[in-house]
């Protein structure tokens, strides 16, 4: 990483900016009223926004000034935080910390996923299937992982000597733990194809699942055996949105430097099984994703699935923290389901910041989802949002609007 005076001055005004706003006392507030709401106490609703794909519209690439890639992608970085204090009052916690990753390195699974690119930049791809017979199967290899100390080492001293005076600079191991199983299945079956097999062929699709399964669970070991674990009880994203700010973890007898998986968040999901049966959800999904969740400390499950009469088995998952209502989820039976044994994760409708945007339409969805919540925990995590149509004033005028009946729910 080589960076030039400007680009220097550039990166290091920003994360100055970014340090007074961490130091604000509203956010030692909201990481504490996180803490409260994640160990299953009801303070209000909670609302984190997630601007995704609309980021290219909130703020673009040429919002940048630096000229080294890069310091570019620092400096966006920084930017990112500094734009979400100023125009998404959500409950997000911008904390005075750079993190720098383990570079870890992948063989793949043997048989890599092929696609049919859109002609449209941001357009959805095709399926090319590339697991096709039973013969391919023998193609399917548990991945092995590669870590590179050098590497690693060598991009935290220089983040260091650029950041380190003005931002916690921290070496960081592997601390968000998320499996999808089906996906990968589907990624390399075809989705339609995976729908007919668990009717016409299952024990195929059972076959391939306990490959991937098998793989998950040897990644997860080589992390452990490795001592490449580090603590999520802090503002790593977890599941499908929220955070992993809790006083329960480390679990007992963390002795300070090597983590366990039970000193850590997890999650799963199976989106791609959203129309199939509970049943039918439970012997190609969740048996597979259980065993591996169980070492977990605390876990989420779903996405954008719609999980309404799957909560019975979700909530028989160990530890099971916090499930995702997603935005096709029928919310007044999900809410008499779980109650406060887990996390309400409410998943509200992103479509609403596209086309004729009307406040008063979301002010009314909001508060149908918060009346219908008033007995669980519950958080709002808009998401998914991949366009606002170039108006990113949409998703300020939003988040004020679900934090005014939040603040009085």
């Amino acid at each position: 990483m080589s960076i030039s005076p400007h680009d220097r001055t550039v990166i290091r005004d920003l994360a100055r900016q970014v340090a007074e706003v961490a130091a604000l006392p509203v956010m030692a507030e909201r990481r504490a009223m996180w803490k409260t709401h994640n160990a299953l106490q009801r303070v209000r609703p909670m609302v984190l926004v997630f601007p995704e794909g609309s980021w290219r519209e909130l703020l673009p690439a040429d919002a940048c000034t630096c000229e080294a890639a890069d310091a570019r992608r620092i400096e966006w970085q920084l930017r990112r935080r500094i734009y979400h204090h100023e125009h998404l009052h959500d409950d997000t916690v911008i904390e005075a910390e750079w993190f720098v990753d383990a570079v870890l390195r992948s063989t793949g699974w043997g048989l890599d996923v092929k696609w049919r690119p859109s002609d449209d930049p941001t357009g959805a791809k095709g399926f090319d299937p590339v697991l096709n017979t039973r013969a391919d199967l023998q193609k399917l290899r548990p991945p092995e992982i590669e870590y590179d100390e050098a590497e690693t080492q060598r991009r935290f001293e220089a983040t260091a000597d650029l950041l380190g005076d003005l931002l916690d600079v921290k070496r960081r191991g592997v601390r968000h733990i998320t499996f999808h199983l089906m996906q990968q299945f589907c990624n390399r079956r075809g989705l339609g194809q995976a729908m007919l097999d668990m009717a016409a062929d299952p024990q195929f699709v059972h076959d391939t699942m306990a490959i991937f399964a098998e793989g998950e669970r040897r990644r997860v070991q080589f992390y452990v055996d490795q001592g490449l674990l580090s603590l999520n009880n802090d503002s790593t994203y977890h599941s499908s949105g929220g955070n992993g700010y809790i006083d329960e973890l480390p679990a007992a007898g963390f002795d300070g430097e090597r983590v366990r998986t039970c000193d850590l968040w997890a999650a799963a999901e199976s989106q791609e099984l959203a129309q199939v049966s509970p049943e039918m959800h439970a012997e190609f999904a969740l048996a597979y994703e259980q065993p591996l969740l169980e070492p977990f400390g605390l876990t989420g499950y779903g996405c954008c699935e719609d999980l309404t009469r799957k909560l019975d088995d979700v909530l028989a998952i160990r530890n099971i923290r916090r499930v995702s209502i997603s935005p096709w989820a029928d919310v007044e039976a999900c809410a008499a389901k779980l109650g406060r044994r887990a996390i309400f994760s409410w998943k509200p409708q992103p479509a609403h910041l596209c086309g004729a945007f009307d406040p008063e339409r979301i002010r009314r969805y909001i508060q149908h989802a918060v009346d219908a919540t008033r007995d669980c925990v519950v958080e709002m995590i808009l998401k998914d949002t991949h366009t606002c149509e170039h108006h990113p004033e949409r998703f300020t005028r939003w988040t004020d609007i679900a934090r005014e009946i939040a603040a009085v729910a």
